[in-house]
């Protein structure tokens, strides 16, 4: 979740910000925001502003696990494979439509969703299908057991780069064009900066006639500039509103190392990348899916080498809804990339060989191929994969109490 702006931009904006001794850098008014709202989701409390904003984000989610659902579903159907149950949802049934083999419900929770296989060996329609019937699922070979299971993670992949050919094909991607210079957001009072005329939003361009550089590279060079320059003038181009103004400012002698009491930021200006054709549009998709994907993985390996570190970064269902209602909030257009971040994370964390998930599944079918296509007993299936459904039942039942302790609805 942190990729669309919590990951990425204030990673980059944070080696990108440096502070004058003594003072401490300011982030972006985009990436604060981000910040903001990794806060809120982690430790501060979780912020459910806003009604239109909470069922924006409730809609985004619920439709991400459906494209997932949907996608063993569909994988089931395609084979001939037969299904008794499709919901969407968790609880009781809001809508129900019975096919001729299938019940599609919309259940009460929309923070979820399911695919139920009939399976006659099990006790379950035991007197509709005959325990031989080679359309259940248990008595497909292996590669049409693995082609179910893991259609749901290929749907997800597939839903994410399609909202990402949305996004780039419609409102584009917000992006930061870094500008050279430095940017003065705050100063205080009666600080060296404030007695030599600077103002917060001032853009620092030139230090003794020497252009800045861009991005981070130009804040760290006024930073070291003015940390060598105790007592010393500099003589400043400042852009203000668009005019260029020379000041002359002297840094207080901190301890031998000059301070002038700001606030920098890279000088950057926001801007929307839209595709301007089709093969553009499917190129810079693929690359914005590919950078989300690498978000989602880089998080995950962190979360296994280090564990206590990183996991009080783990969102429960709460948590999550609180980012997309604040992305809503901020800005509509990148509900595309919150959804796509989900969609990712939810594809990733569903490859897991653990017990419950698909790649829990997977898993055991590589072992049956391993052992010849022999059958693993029922019973320790059904063991493993309870075990393991306990297990995240539990976690989630933790996550969501942890979240909702911190719950803020306005």
């Amino acid at each position: 979740l942190r990729a669309w702006c919590g990951a990425r931009a204030p990673r980059r904006a944070t080696k990108k910000l440096r502070t004058v001794p003594g003072t401490r850098a300011k982030p972006t008014r985009r990436c604060k925001r981000a910040a903001t709202r990794q806060v809120r989701a982690s430790a501060a409390g979780i912020d459910l502003s806003g009604p239109e904003s909470v069922l924006q984000a409730l809609g985004a989610l619920a439709a991400v696990i459906a494209v997932h659902e949907m996608g063993h579903f569909t994988a089931a159907r395609l084979q001939n494979i037969r299904v008794s149950k499709f919901a969407v949802g968790f609880g009781p049934i809001v809508a129900r439509v019975q096919g001729e083999e299938v019940e599609y419900t919309v259940r009460a929770i929309p923070i979820g969703g399911f695919v139920t296989f009939p399976d006659a060996q099990n006790g379950e329609d035991s007197e509709q299908y005959d325990p031989d019937d080679p359309d259940l699922l248990r008595n497909r070979p292996i590669w049409d057991r693995a082609v179910v299971v893991s259609a749901g993670v290929v749907a997800n992949a597939i839903f994410a780069y399609a909202l990402l050919l949305t996004q780039v094909s419609s409102v584009g991607f917000l992006r930061q064009e870094m500008m050279p210079g430095a940017v003065v957001p705050e100063l205080q009072q009666n600080s060296a900066a404030a007695r030599g005329g600077l103002r917060p939003g001032d853009k620092v361009i030139e230090v003794g006639g020497t252009p800045l550089d861009e991005g981070g590279r130009g804040v760290r060079e006024l930073v070291q500039l003015v940390k060598i320059s105790p007592g010393k003038e500099l003589q400043l181009l400042v852009d203000r509103n668009g005019e260029e103004l020379p000041l002359t400012i002297i840094p207080d002698d901190v301890r031998g190392m000059g301070r002038i009491g700001v606030q920098l930021t890279s000088n950057a200006n926001p801007k929307r990348l839209i595709a301007h054709d089709p093969g553009e549009a499917l190129k810079m998709a693929g690359q914005e899916w590919i950078k989300l994907l690498d978000t989602v993985v880089g998080g995950l390996v962190q979360l296994f080498s280090n564990f206590s570190g990183a996991a009080k970064q783990v969102s429960g269902p709460l948590a999550i809804v609180s980012v997309g209602a604040e992305v809503a909030r901020t800005d509509i257009s990148g509900l595309y990339q919150f959804a796509a971040i989900v969609n990712l994370n939810l594809a990733v964390v569903n490859l897991l060989p653990l017990p419950a998930l698909d790649g829990g599944y997977l898993f055991l079918m590589l072992i049956e191929a391993l052992r010849g296509g022999k059958k693993i007993p029922k019973e320790v299936e059904q063991a493993v994969m309870t075990s393991g459904l306990l297990l995240l039942t539990s976690l989630s039942i933790w996550l969501l109490i942890r979240d909702a302790i911190g719950l803020t609805i306005k």
